[in-house]
């Protein structure tokens, strides 16, 4: 399994570095497919989708000159026939999924039968998360109150025995600070990883890296 988990995108050379290591080529020749429905759990959702895939909005993430670039919205395929877009997913190098609502995510993974491939899936291809689209990977993740969810609905897929906190200390989440996120990580029974814009987590059939040109903290139980 070949994980790249950011906080904002590919915001630096070490974690593009990182990315080009665990695809094995270079971006200009590697497929992409943008997973954009976790922001769509947020307000203005659609606005956002459309300015992260221009690159007018965050980091680098879909404008980095990807040999091709298609979109998966994981709310349209229960209604489709699976021919349509397995054999899609099957061939690209690169699955980008974006942030949003973890909930609303990790949801639709689920209901569009996504979660279940991505085991063998990502025995070639490689998971490149963005904020809750890294957060839903591990044992933990959050919610911006939507109720157009079940009662329960799973907050991550817990591929992972671990949680991440993006965006340390980051001046639009003032909730994220250092101090804050050890309150919280000291509520969870595994290991917590707080990462700041500057830093990701590269998985790697197992082993863990932190690649980072910036702040983070592994906060353990």
């Amino acid at each position: 399994m070949k994980v790249l988990l950011t906080s904002a995108g590919i915001s630096n050379v070490s974690i593009r570095k990182a990315l080009i290591d665990l695809l094995g080529k270079p971006i200009s020749e590697t497929t992409a497919l943008f997973i954009p429905t976790a922001i769509y759990g947020i307000p203005n959702g659609g606005d956002i989708v459309r300015r992260v895939i221009c690159g007018s909005l965050g980091d680098p993430f879909c404008d980095m000159g990807w040999k091709s670039l298609g979109l998966l919205e994981l709310t349209a395929l229960p209604s489709i026939k699976p021919d349509l877009w397995i054999p899609q997913l099957q061939e690209t190098d690169a699955l980008l999924v974006g942030g949003g609502d973890c909930q609303y995510l990790t949801y639709w993974m689920q209901q569009s039968g996504l979660a279940d491939r991505l085991p063998s899936l990502l025995r070639k291809t490689v998971y490149v998360g963005l904020s809750a689209g890294s957060m839903i990977m591990g044992s933990f993740g959050t919610t911006h109150g939507n109720d157009t969810l079940p009662a329960g609905s799973d907050k991550s897929l817990g591929f992972f025995d671990f949680a991440l906190h993006p965006h340390l200390d980051h001046a639009w989440f003032p909730e994220n600070s250092l101090g804050n996120l050890e309150k919280l990580a000291a509520t969870l029974a595994v290991p917590s990883y707080a990462i700041d814009d500057q830093t990701a987590i590269k998985v790697t059939d197992g082993t863990i890296e932190v690649v980072s040109e910036g702040h983070w903290k592994l906060i353990t139980p």
